[in-house]
């Protein structure tokens, strides 16, 4: 069974007296390890698409199955608790809170669950070592480079062992070198640590990392894109080409 399955889902919104239907009959199934990138253009759903993948909302019709089980119609307290056992977190604006340090930051989800102190420290310094932030534990977001920001809110969307990460955006705000490390980081925890990554994205040389693109136009799937050859290949050209322009 997929890890995620998306079947007929319609996700209708009412703005004033006109109803948006923001997803329209969308079907589409992840396979667990997979890396998969959302494109489209600005208003094609895939923002929603991604909202109701990390259970921040509930479909109008349709199902979507989450490791086997239908959360399509849970309440709130039920989201939460699903969205805080198998769901990390990574934003375009890294979402860190300005006076907490890098270790600090990374143990909110814990802290959140009533993890005590002695047991969530030495996990999230682990989660940063995983990232390559050894060394950097108490720094302040203002002492870390973009970079290394993103990198303490990989981190913290790791810290609890949820086998999913969405991406939103992740290198949005971040210069090219720095955007293919971030990427390259992302490939070794999915191929490393067997993460599952789902990642919107805008940009065709970062959604060259993955493994699969599925593209949305007017709230339908529109593509479904399996990438082949080598990923550090396929990247490279891409960021040739992007570089040309």
């Amino acid at each position: 069974m997929a890890l995620i399955e998306v079947q007929d889902i319609v996700k209708i919104y009412d703005v004033g007296d006109v109803q948006v239907r923001a997803l329209d009959g969308v079907t589409v199934s992840i396979e667990r390890t997979e890396f998969v990138a959302v494109m489209g253009p600005s208003g094609s759903g895939k923002s929603t698409f991604m909202n109701l993948l990390g259970c921040l909302d509930k479909p109008t019709s349709g199902r979507y199955v989450l490791d086997g089980q239908d959360v399509s119609q849970l309440d709130r307290d039920r989201l939460a608790e699903i969205r805080n056992g198998k769901l990390g977190f990574v934003f375009q604006g890294f979402n860190l809170l300005p006076r907490a340090t890098a270790i600090e930051n990374v143990e909110l989800p814990m802290l959140y669950d009533g993890v005590p102190p002695r047991d969530r420290e030495p996990q999230a310094a682990a989660a940063l070592r995983a990232v390559g932030l050894a060394g950097r534990e108490t720094h302040r977001p203002n002492q870390l480079s973009g970079g290394e920001q993103q990198r303490v809110a990989i981190a913290r969307a790791l810290v609890k062992g949820a086998p999913i990460i969405l991406a939103d955006e992740p290198t949005g705000n971040l210069d090219t070198k720095t955007s293919i490390e971030i990427m390259e980081l992302f490939v070794k925890l999915n191929e490393g640590s067997r993460i599952t990554l789902v990642l919107v994205t805008h940009e065709p040389d970062i959604a060259a990392y993955s493994q699969r693109i599925v593209r949305f136009r007017d709230g339908r799937l529109v593509g479904d894109e399996r990438l082949s050859g080598p990923r550090i290949a396929r990247t490279t050209e891409a960021w040739t080409r992007e570089a040309a322009r």
